[in-house]
């Protein structure tokens, strides 16, 4: 069977400062006709900064549409021509105030391939240089280096929820493991 949906019209139903929503008329495998809401989203890069001892600096930050304050890696939207590893490079130093002396691409995942055509591209960096961080002017984060295990005991209590940090505090295991070689 084949299951590809054809775009037969797009609305524009919104256009903001990081996303825009579109409506899509698509035909379904079977002919018949449904519409799509679509959140479209230029993608982002998520650093996995892993110091040398095993921990990973993390920051944290208030998110409003879960109303409370999270622990994740450090990441940030992708600006227009911008590349993923630029982005990761410039958002670590933005929010964390690290120099990594290597970053490397691990995968990139899609967030909600359901309602998002969001593209999260996951680094890991390391030999990392401390400095101070330069968030902008609406951003009000704060670094934190916190050892692996704390990590992987906080996101089985469902203290850390976000799930581009979850991936990454996995990925960051397997790499210090040696399961993942960089």
């Amino acid at each position: 069977m084949k299951y590809a949906e054809e775009t037969i019209s797009t609305k524009e139903v919104y256009k903001g400062n990081i996303i825009d929503l579109n409506l899509v008329t698509v035909k379904l495998p079977n002919g018949k006709e449904s519409t799509r809401e679509i959140v479209i989203h230029p993608g982002a890069s998520v650093i996995i900064p892993i110091a040398q001892n095993g921990d990973l600096y993390m920051v944290r930050q208030f998110r409003k549409p879960p109303d409370r304050e999270m622990l994740e890696l450090p990441a940030g939207k992708l600006d227009k021509g911008e590349s993923p590893e630029t982005c990761a490079i410039r958002e670590l130093s933005e929010e964390t105030g690290l120099e990594a002396g290597w970053v490397k691409h691990v995968i990139s995942v899609h967030s909600t391939p359901g309602f998002c055509n969001e593209v999260l591209h996951m680094f890991a960096a390391g030999d990392l240089k401390e400095g101070t961080a330069h968030s902008d002017e609406d951003e009000f984060v704060s670094c934190e280096r916190v050892p692996l295990n704390d990590l992987l005991r906080m996101v089985f209590k469902g203290e850390i929820t976000d799930a581009k940090t979850i991936i990454g505090i996995f990925i960051a295991e397997k790499i210090i493991r040696g399961e993942i070689k960089i």
